[in-house]
C-alpha cells in the first residue's frame, strides 16, 4: 500500500515540533540553573555568520506550518520576521505550528499533490509540485533547523543527546 503525503509529512513534523520544544525546556532549565540570562543561549549561534537558536527554532514552525499553508496559497517565502524574544515566545510558535498541523486532513493534503508551489525569495522562484515542496524542501529544512538548535545547545555544554533530538518515536503498537 502506498504511502499518503500526510504520513510522509505530518507525523515527522510533529515528531520534530516536539522535540524542539523539549530542546527549548531544556534550555530554559539550564539557564535557571546556571543563573545565565535567557539571551545567552537565545542569541547563541554555532558561527557568527549562522542565524541564532531563537530564528533556528522559528524556522521549524516556519517550515511545518508554514509549509503547509503554502499548499494553499500556491507560494511559499521565507519569513524573515524577527523571532521570538523569549523562550514563551518560542513555545507558543511552535504550539501553534503543533495545533495548525494537527488539523491538517489525509485527504486535505492529498488532493495537493500535483498542485505547483513556487518558493519564493526576492527574485529567485523555485516551482515544485506540492508533494515535491514538503518532502524535498520543506522537510529537509526542518530537519536542518532542529539540528542547528540541537548543536547550539551542544556547543553551550547543555547536557543533551541523540534521543533530545528524536523525541517521540512512533513505534509499533
Amino acid at each position: 500500500m502506498p504511502i499518503s503525503l500526510h504520513a510522509a509529512f505530518v507525523p515527522s513534523a510533529l515528531q520534530i515540533i516536539g522535540s524542539t520544544r523539549g530542546l527549548i525546556d531544556t534550555a530554559d532549565t539550564w539557564c535557571d540553573e546556571q543563573g545565565r540570562a535567557a539571551e545567552t543561549v537565545l542569541g547563541a549561534r554555532i558561527y557568527e555568520d549562522m542565524l541564532p537558536f531563537a530564528y533556528q527554532v522559528k524556522s521549524v514552525a516556519v517550515h511545518t506550518q508554514s509549509a503547509i499553508a503554502a499548499l494553499n496559497e500556491g507560494r511559499f517565502s521565507p519569513d524573515m520576521a524577527p523571532p521570538p524574544a523569549s523562550f514563551d515566545g518560542l513555545r507558543a510558535q511552535l504550539d501553534e505550528a503543533r495545533a495548525a498541523l494537527e488539523k491538517v486532513g489525509v485527504e486535505e493534503l492529498e488532493e495537493k499533490i500535483g498542485q505547483e508551489v513556487r518558493f519564493e525569495f526576492g527574485k529567485l522562484s523555485l516551482p515544485f509540485d506540492a508533494e515535491d515542496f514538503l518532502l524535498s524542501f520543506s522537510q529537509p529544512n526542518y530537519a536542518f533547523h532542529a539540528a542547528t538548535a540541537y548543536d547550539i545547545l551542544r556547543m553551550l555544554g547543555i547536557k543533551i543527546g541523540k534521543t533530545d533530538f528524536l523525541g517521540r518515536l512512533r513505534m509499533r503498537r
